[in-house]
Parts: C-alpha cells; structure tokens; sequence
C-alpha cells in the first residue's frame, strides 16, 4: 500500500486528496480563498493566502487520517493556468498573482499584435494570445510597475509557487508554461526570442520539466509547517485542465470532457500539436506521453450562476438553482443569456464582449433567468465542439466534470444541446485524482497514468441521452444564441 497526496490550487479553493494505491481516495478537503478586485477588470489573489489555506487543508487531512498521512509517499499539483507569480530571489511574492480572468491588459494585446500576426502566433505558441494569459499580463507590468519587473526574479505559476513553499525548487512544468503564451508549445520550450524581442528578461523563465519528473523533495522547513514527512518526492504536476483530464480517465485520443466550474472547457487529448488555424481554441502541453490537449474555453460558466445567485436572487445554495431550472421547460420560454461578464475566449477571442438577456417579457420570473444562464453557458461550449468537429475531432460520448456534472438538470441540458450521450465521474475532484496519479506514474507507485485511471475512475451508470424534441428547440435557439453577440458586438467595445 502507498498513500499519495494530490493538491489542486483553484481559482475559489484549494482541495486536497488523499490517494490509497489500492483502496482508492481515503480523504478529500479544502479551504477557500476570494478573488480580488481592486479595480474593474483586475483579478487578483495573494500567493501566501493560497500557502496559508493549503496548510490548513494538510493540516485537516492529517487529523482525520494520522495514519494514511503518515505513509505520504508522493506529491502531486494541478492548478489553475495562466496567471502569474512575481518573486524576489528569496521566492517572496512582489505583488499579488494576476490571475486567468484578469482583463487589465487589453491594451498591451494591441502591442503584441502590432508585432505577432496570427499565423506566428499559431505557428509558436499554438495560441492566440489573450487577457489574462502570463505574457500580456508581464508586458503590463513592464508598463505599469517597471519597478516591480526590475525587482522581480522568478516568474511562476500559481501552483509552482506552493511546489516551492514545499521544496524550496522554483521551476514550473510545460502544460503550465505552455499556457502562459509566450512558450513555444511544439518544442516544450520557453520562447526565448519572443521574450527578448519584447524586452522581458529571460532569466526570470524558470526551468520547465515533464509534469511526471521529480522536481524536488519535502523540505525540513515545509515538516515543521505543514507536517509533511522531509525528503517525500513531490513531481512538477500539471494545469488542472491536464490533470482533470487524466481524473476523468482521458488518458488517449478519442473522450471529450465538458468541465464547467469556475469557467468551462471542452477539452481532449492529442498526440500532435494539432491546432486551430483561426486560434478561436487553445492547443498547450499535456502532461502524459509528450502529448498535447486542445480545448475550448468559456470564462464565466460556473461563475455566472454564482453571480446571479449571489448578486442577484440571494439564494444560498446550487441545488435550490437547480431545482428552479427543472421547473421550465427547456428553451425558457425564448430567453437567451450570453455568458460574457468577463470578455470570452472560445470563440470569438474578444475581452471586451459583454453579458446579456435577450426575450424577456412580463411572463419571465427568476426560474426562467436560471435556466437561461444554463442554457447559456451549454450554447457557449457548445461553439467550442463546433470547432472541434471543423478540426476532425469526434465523439459520441461526452464525459461531464466540475458544478456542472453535479446537476441533473444541466446534465439534460449538456446532452440535448451537445447532441451527445453524457456521463458522469463516480470521483468528484478529478484535478486532485488527476495530480495524484502524476505523483505516483513520477515516483514508480504505478507502471502508467493510464493504469492508474483505469482503476480509479469510474463512472455512473446513469447515461443522460439526447431528447429529440429538445435537440431541435436548442438547435433553433443555438442560432439566435450566436446572432446575438454578432448582431452587438459593436456596442460592447470599451
């Protein structure tokens, strides 16, 4: 028996797991943390916020499992992407994170594109580069705090800087790297000429490793913080779209996954850097076989739902959404919701689009407004399968990850708009399973990441089938859906 610890640094939360190499998953817990917006468009969160939850979650992990955390053998991370980590040389943070959703960089994109065409950018990075995104958010800094750039050492990813508090080794791994924008994707290596053609210092780059590798070992300081035995392995790790996608047992060419948590993605496994030559998805480093994963990304899916149940109707829990939801017939009566309170990446690739409701009438209460905002966010990924048809891509079955997976209602609504049969994950954190089968592939526990899904992940056996009827309304609505941003856009420009 080997016991596998898999942290997974999220945008909301982080979430620990405890991995049995036979048993399966003996413990799950997590701390919560916000997203900072000290300005509009800005999206912040503090580095030593995400150390102080995450020992906090160790520290829960280990008093409700003294002997399971005691047989710790491994150390695996998937984390959220994109975002960066300013150090000094001692690993202390400069500034707060800048994170995947942050807007503020809209105008150094124009910079950028005044130097890279599309053609180059695709031919690099596999990318179009977009707020949010490492490279623009640095350019911004160089801008606006050329002090703190000059100052700066190290640049990580979120989860390489909690790999660092734990193993004193500042590195970061290729997935992540890659999804920065300013790597080159094909080659698994920083994109050096892009970053001196720009001005940013290129020691600051970390060395990248395979997120299988060993890229230290537990320190004496992390013991005495956190209670992890010194000289435990811990790997690189993995992006959590990466690491979700090996927790939902994609480990070949051939599944799709619809995760919808914070923002949404319809992803898969590549063996090739294979990409769209309109860059409307994205194409970055997987973390097993040398291979790649290209998705499409809808930024505010969950988190749309979370505004309008915060913000909004004051309701304090999912399910009570969900429920509402069953109570209209699809289609909501002819509302359609755009999910773009944050811009949108897939597919239009535009910071400036906006949100919005379109149809209501006197007979729309706050059970047609839930819906629609389902309904909407499903349309939104909806567009990234589309393109994945145009790249020859094809699935029967789609495998439901995230809030999403987690109601009935919107599991319906998954199959009906997709126009696939879904299934769901018996495992609820499938970026913890994810980061704790990299940890045990990397330190000799299992022969393959690709045997270990196989023997953790299983699914339900309720399979949600596409309903005739509702394929067509959604179809119609599908149309008008997409018309709505081609038909508005222009008024969106800031």
């Amino acid at each position: 028996m080997s016991v596998i610890l898999g942290i997974d640094l999220g945008t909301s939360s982080v979430k620990g797991m405890l991995l049995d190499s036979f048993r399966g998953v003996l413990a799950v817990e997590s701390g919560e943390y916000d997203v900072k917006i000290p300005r509009e468009g800005y999206a912040e969160q503090e580095p030593e916020q995400w150390w102080e939850e995450t020992k906090k979650v160790l520290f829960k992990l280990r008093d409700g499992n003294r002997e399971a955390f005691g047989q710790i053998e491994a150390v695996g991370f998937s984390g959220q992407m994109h975002g960066i980590v300013l150090t000094d040389e001692n690993g202390i943070p400069l500034r707060p994170a800048i994170l995947w959703l942050d807007q503020r960089s809209k105008k150094e994109l124009g910079q950028i594109y005044r130097k890279i065409d599309l053609e180059k950018m695709g031919n690099i990075f596999r990318n179009r580069v977009y707020t949010g995104f490492g490279f623009p958010s640095l350019i911004w800094v160089r801008e606006h705090e050329p002090e703190i750039l000059k100052r700066t050492r190290w640049v990580m990813m979120p989860k390489d800087f909690i790999r660092y508090k734990m193993t004193g080794k500042i590195a970061s791994d290729v997935t992540d790297a890659s999804s920065t924008a300013i790597f080159h994707t094909a080659e698994r290596t920083w994109a050096y000429d892009t970053i001196r053609e720009f001005g940013l210092p290129a020691e600051i780059f970390p060395p990248c490793g395979e997120s299988m590798d060993i890229a230290g070992y537990v320190t004496k300081e992390c013991e005495r913080e956190c209670g992890l035995k010194e000289g435990i392995p811990v790997v690189y790790g993995a992006g959590d779209q990466q690491a979700q996608s090996i927790g939902n047992g994609i480990c070949e060419e051939g599944k799709i996954i619809c995760n919808i948590g914070t923002g949404g993605q319809i992803s898969t496994y590549i063996k090739e850097p294979v990409y769209d030559k309109k860059l409307r998805t994205h194409t970055f480093c997987h973390s097993i076989d040398y291979g790649y994963t290209i998705y499409g990304a809808t930024l505010c899916s969950g988190m749309s739902l979370k505004w309008l149940k915060d913000k909004i109707l004051r309701i304090d829990d999912f399910d009570q959404l969900s429920q509402m939801a069953g109570e209209i017939a699809p289609g909501s009566e002819g509302l359609i919701y755009l999910p773009y309170l944050t811009g949108e990446r897939t597919p239009h690739m535009d910071p400036c689009a906006k949100g919005m409701f379109a149809g209501l009438t006197l007979g729309h209460d706050r059970r047609h407004i839930v819906r629609a905002v389902m309904e909407g966010v499903t349309m939104s990924l909806r567009d990234s399968l589309t393109i994945f048809r145009e790249l020859g891509i094809k699935c029967d079955t789609m495998i439901a990850s995230g809030g999403g997976a987690k109601s009935h209602e919107w599991l319906q609504m998954q199959a009906d708009i997709f126009h696939k049969k879904v299934i769901v994950c018996e495992v609820n954190e499938q970026a913890c399973l994810g980061a704790c089968i990299l940890a045990g592939k990397g330190c000799g526990i299992f022969d393959s990441a690709k045997q270990a899904a196989e023997r953790f992940v299983s699914f339900g056996d309720k399979v949600y089938e596409p309903n005739p009827e509702n394929e067509k309304l959604y179809d119609e609505q599908y149309e008008r859906f997409r018309a709505l941003y081609r038909n508005n856009k222009e008024w969106m420009v800031n």
